[in-house]
């Protein structure tokens, strides 16, 4: 069991842990920071895999045991005597078993730090192991195993002076136009389509995905818009459009949908199963007029002009997106190219959670609409065991390139990068620092800020060739649905404390003036 997901009664109290921390302090600016007498064997059990056997000296485990009741002896309760007036020995008997708890855990503790100082092990994970299963001994050394994994060893490629391609396009009025409409959609209201269903309109439907007679999953009344494929988080159906245009309110239409290889539900991976869609009504967009004070709820903007430009800014900030992930892509490909590195199946599984947390940050960051941002996501999920053995083989290559150059981050970086989300999100900072770490995504956030870091390092001494770029449309539609089932979200929606109220009053808002209490979000 890991030590990071051990309950609190497989461990000692959380008043022992803090004594032994304190006490361990006092010792270090009292004695200076004396290294243990370990003898240690390492076993190679895979790329990333370490199987570690540490053995303590008798003497250092003694001069624990003297810090610590030295310590006591000075403050120790004892009936009948004055407060640290207690003979030692007494101490030393009566509390032998609490010390014992405190000078095990803490030699455990810095003798695996010591060991991965010692041994240059990068570790990635916590160590696996259970403080209840290491005996103290009376008498003699100490010998505990634990598991680790590291990162693998590998000589750093040379990443000076790469040839990077770079995209580039010079936004015009048909480009505005476009992002403009995706802006508006957001500020739009859905109303009743006269006749058969048409590409780009909104369907409310009900939806089952079944495999034989078995009902794997179910949704009622999603709204959809009707675009060629259908995207879920598991899976996608590649003929949604063909299949669903011209149908009315109150048909039933079936179609395949095919999970993919990582799907959650482990036996259906990469099967077929069949999706039954029930249309309860057909919708069309109708976007907002651009009024004074329309102009203004948008941002204070005073013209369409202006707006005009924020949307153009928009585009510049997706451009660079998209030059920093093309750029990326050729970086990181040039720097794997050599890492045939075996990553065990468990580390991906686990690591996936955080590949998908680091995609969704930049995508935020970058200015991408939530429902822009579901479809990419929806595509790492369907692949996330390749996805994530990439990500996770670069990070080791970017990670010891910023060790190598000394590439360091502090409490600004994050400041700056959670102030872009903010901006990007119309949220505030306070809240979306809040999901952030209520989330669990500030490592996420780290290994983002540093890995860009590097990037930039990169191709500061990079030669470009510029190529054309052509935005491109997206005819896939999301919805955060797992067809074959077994799944839960991976990124939990966090709130401040206090904000319950706020984003109710917030949520309720965005749904006036809608003619049937149902708003589209977007239109990319």
């Amino acid at each position: 069991m890991s030590t990071s997901d051990r309950p609190e009664s497989d461990s000692v109290s959380d008043s022992t842990q803090n004594t032994a921390v304190e006490s361990d302090a006092q010792d270090v600016d009292a004695e200076g920071p004396d290294k243990l007498d370990l003898i240690i064997k390492i076993d190679e059990r895979g790329t990333c895999e370490r199987h570690i056997t540490v053995t303590v000296s008798r003497d250092n485990i003694e001069k624990y045991y003297d810090n610590e009741f030295s310590e006591l002896v000075t403050t120790a309760e004892v009936p009948g005597f004055r407060s640290g007036h207690a003979p030692r020995k007494l101490i030393e008997t009566r509390f032998s078993k609490e010390i014992g708890d405190k000078v095990k855990s803490t030699i455990v503790l810095d003798a695996i730090s010591q060991t991965n100082d010692d041994e240059d092990l990068s570790a990635i994970s916590e160590p696996d192991f259970d403080i209840d299963a290491i005996t103290l001994p009376d008498e003699g050394p100490m010998t505990f195993e634990y598991d680790l994994e590291v990162r693998p060893e590998f000589d750093l490629p040379q990443w000076k002076g790469m040839t990077v391609e770079k995209p580039v396009h010079e936004f015009g009025a048909e480009d505005i136009n476009s992002q403009l409409e995706s802006t508006l959609s957001r500020y739009g209201r859905l109303v009743p389509h006269e006749g058969a269903a048409e590409m780009g309109n909104y369907l409310t439907v009900n939806l089952k995905f079944m495999h034989g007679e078995q009902v794997l999953s179910s949704a009622e009344e999603e709204v959809i818009r009707l675009r060629p494929v259908l995207s879920f988080r598991d899976g996608k159906i590649t003929d949604f459009g063909t299949i669903m245009k011209g149908i009315a309110a109150g048909e039933t239409r079936t179609a395949e949908a095919e999970l993919s290889q990582d799907a959650p539900n482990v036996a259906l991976r990469g099967e077929k199963i069949t999706a039954t869609l029930e249309v309860l009504d057909v919708k069309e967009l109708e976007l907002p007029e651009m009024d004074a004070e329309f102009l203004d709820s948008m941002g204070g903007f005073e013209s369409e002009a202006d707006l005009r430009d924020a949307v153009k800014d928009q585009l510049v900030r997706q451009l660079e997106y998209e030059q920093h992930r093309r750029a990326r892509e050729q970086v990181t490909s040039a720097l794997t190219a050599a890492a045939d590195w075996d990553l065990p199946k468990e580390m991906l599984e686990r690591q996936s959670r955080r590949e998908l947390q680091r995609a969704v940050l930049e995508l935020q960051r970058s200015g991408f609409s939530e429902e822009e941002i579901q479809t990419h996501e929806n595509s790492i999920r369907q692949n996330s065991m390749a996805s994530t053995e990439r990500a996770l083989k670069e990070h080791f290559i970017l990670e010891r390139i910023a060790e190598s150059e000394d590439i360091e981050i502090d409490e600004s970086d994050y400041d700056a990068e959670i102030q872009l989300i903010a901006d990007q999100s119309n949220e505030s900072v306070r809240r979306v620092r809040a999901r952030l770490e209520k989330g669990g995504m500030m490592d996420a956030l780290h290994n983002q800020i540093i890995e860009r870091k590097v990037i930039d390092l990169i191709l500061e001494a990079a030669e470009f060739k510029e190529v054309a770029f052509k935005p491109e449309g997206s005819d896939s539609e999301a919805i955060d649905q797992s067809a074959g089932g077994h799944d839960e979200s991976d990124i939990p929606e966090a709130k401040p404390e206090g904000s319950e109220e706020t984003e109710n009053s917030e949520d309720s808002d965005t749904k006036d003036g809608d003619a049937d209490s149902k708003e589209s979000d977007s239109d990319e």
